[in-house]
């Protein structure tokens, strides 16, 4: 399976490269400048100019782990701060302390790092925190109330939807909406300093509770919660909403373009509306940062809601978040998946607004286009028969060659032994061949490849009547790479291991998740749809070289597909193997 150099494929478009290099060539943002770390625009107004011609973020919440749609944010935003001579900023948006956790910080650092990415160098280390920005946020919020932009609302959180209106009708003004800065100032002071309970009172913005927009009517931009923070502990009861938030942080961190999915759309009104109130103000730096949205990952065979994926878990369908068959970057480094191949994802779909569902073929294709290139070969038989052959020596045994990579010849070729006894695939034989089979059966002739060529003579069965020796005899001058070798040509071509040398080992056979397209379309329950043969365990025999094999360490097994040693359950001498994917799509013929 030679294919083209994944390297060589053409980029597809990606809008947002196209805005990135007009704001470049335009000098959007070559007067910023940069003190060396997040702040307010004081801290950065004596800094040098910044370094980093544009700067990207991803930002997720630390509140799961990251599934492949995050892998598509990741490629964008550190591949265009590559690209452009920029940074990207790792930040975890960690201002709800009741679901976030250190366990998903752990785990998202590991995922960028796997895919090759990083935030630091020998000039700056951009890993951020926005709980980190909780003093300034507050300082934020304080001039909105002192400018009156902002006021404290006590309603309830029921009269708050009741009032907030419909897509055609306005929202109703609260009752106390008109509060004296003095008095808006006071409690929100009183909110930070603990003297109310969860859900008392919410600092909104003043906006316009007619807009079309309901993201305009006065949203929500503080609300208190009594629950400790995995970062700053208990020295908040106060926290900021995330669209309060968010924006600020860009801001803070010289963010140039701010690129998140298309559901943020709506709130990009509100994202340009605080940054300018907060930059008249001088609080924040200009040219302030623009929000770009695009269209998220959506795949085939796949969920990636967060509620179906925890279900999965909970309910014990999967082993956890780390089984290859789900679709979390745990999951998809575990089952051999390479960075390599969801770049070269990235570049095929590209970029932009329109939604669309992306065939699980194509993800596959990648991997498989970066696997072949990288990927050294071994054999193993899954469904292994013996192979007796009655005229060579017993006790004999010999060395076969055989090269570790045929794209890579520098890789060298490493020794197969070879004996009187070997391991077949069991459907490398039939006693009655069906019409165009050109392998074993009485009478025919096949190569054991790299080794001998061989004539089947007949078979051994047990009393069940299923066959467990095939029987033939060898050619003793058709070794492959010898003078002569292919004076007999023959048809089929055998993969083999020494009975005597083999290592038996556990081998997944793992397979999409779902069985459908689209899983749980309609009102069906999508775990009706889950594929009851998206694991089979087998215990398969391998050439002994793949004794050796290391945790993460991936093989083409040839003839059969793409596998991994498992990094969880390997052990030193004794790896598992996982498939990751075959050689060839054996579903679109099936769908």
């Amino acid at each position: 399976m030679n294919k083209p150099n994944p390297t060589t494929v053409t980029p597809a478009t990606n809008f947002i490269r196209n805005i990135v290099e007009a704001d470049l060539a335009a000098g959007k943002y070559a007067q910023r400048r940069w003190a060396g770390q997040p702040g307010l625009a004081a801290a950065h107004a004596q800094a040098p100019l910044d370094p980093a011609k544009i700067r990207t973020r991803f930002p997720p919440e630390p509140n799961g782990y990251l599934h492949f749609g995050h892998a598509k944010s990741i490629c964008l935003n550190f591949g265009l701060a590559q690209q452009f001579g920029g940074r990207c900023h790792l930040r975890f948006d960690d201002t709800n302390p009741e679901k976030e956790d250190q366990e998903y910080v752990d785990s998202i650092i590991e995922a960028v790092r796997w895919l090759g990415f990083d935030w630091q160098d020998e000039q700056e280390n951009n890993l951020y925190y926005a709980s980190d920005y909780f003093a300034w946020m507050l300082t934020c919020a304080e001039y909105l109330i002192q400018t009156g932009h902002a006021y404290v609302d006590s309603q309830s959180a029921e009269d708050m939807r009741r009032t907030r209106g419909t897509l055609t009708e306005p929202g109703q003004d609260s009752p106390y909406r008109n509060r004296s800065v003095a008095e808006n100032l006071d409690l929100f002071r009183r909110m930070q300093a603990g003297e109310f309970p969860d859900g008392a009172h919410v600092l909104r913005a003043k906006i316009d509770m007619a807009s079309p927009n309901i993201n305009l009517r006065d949203p929500a931009i503080y609300r208190i919660r009594h629950v400790a923070h995995h970062n700053t502990g208990d020295r908040y009861c106060v926290y900021p909403m995330y669209t309060f938030a968010h924006p600020i942080e860009d801001a803070l961190e010289n963010i140039t373009h701010s690129i998140c999915t298309l559901e943020f759309e709506d709130q990009r009104p509100f994202y340009d509306w605080l940054l300018e109130r907060l930059a008249e103000g001088g609080l924040l730096q200009r040219p302030l940062p623009q929000q770009y949205e695009f269209s998220r990952l959506n795949l085939s065979y796949v969920v990636l809601s967060k509620r179906k994926l925890i279900q999965l878990v909970e309910e014990r369908h999967v082993s956890g978040w780390d089984d290859p068959r789900m679709p979390t970057l745990v999951g998809a480094r575990r089952r051999g998946y390479t960075p390599e191949g969801f770049k070269l994802l990235m570049e095929r779909i590209g970029v932009s607004k329109a939604e669309s569902l992306i065939d699980y073929s194509l993800l596959e294709d990648c991997m498989r286009e970066t696997m072949n290139e990288l990927d050294e070969r071994r054999i193993a038989v899954l469904d292994p028969v013996k192979l007796i052959i009655t005229n060579y020596p017993e006790g004999q045994s010999e060395l076969c060659q055989a090269p570790n990579h045929p794209l890579k010849p520098e890789l060298g070729k490493r020794d197969i032994p070879f004996g009187r006894e070997l391991w077949i695939e069991r459907e490398d034989f039939m006693e009655v061949p069906s019409k165009g089979y050109n392998r074993l059966f009485p009478g025919n002739m096949a190569r054991l490849k790299y080794g001998y060529v061989v004539k089947c003579t007949g078979c051994e069965k047990d009393d069940a009547g299923r066959v467990t020796a095939v029987l033939c005899e060898y050619l003793p001058d058709t070794k492959s790479g010898t003078p002569g070798a292919d004076r007999v040509k023959v048809k089929g071509n055998l993969h083999w291991v020494s009975v005597a040398h083999a290592y038996p080992a556990e081998v997944r056979l793992y397979d999409r998740l779902f069985k459908v397209a689209a899983p749980g379309a309609g009102e069906r329950d999508f775990l009706a749809d889950l594929n009851p043969d998206s694991c089979r365990r087998i215990t398969a025999q391998l050439e002994p070289a793949l004794r050796q094999a290391l945790p993460e360490q991936r093989f083409q097994f040839e003839r059969h597909g793409y596998f991994v040693a498992d990094r969880v359950d390997s052990r030193p001498g004794a790896p598992v193997f996982n498939r990751s994917v075959t050689l060839k799509d054996s579903w679109g013929k099936n769908a």
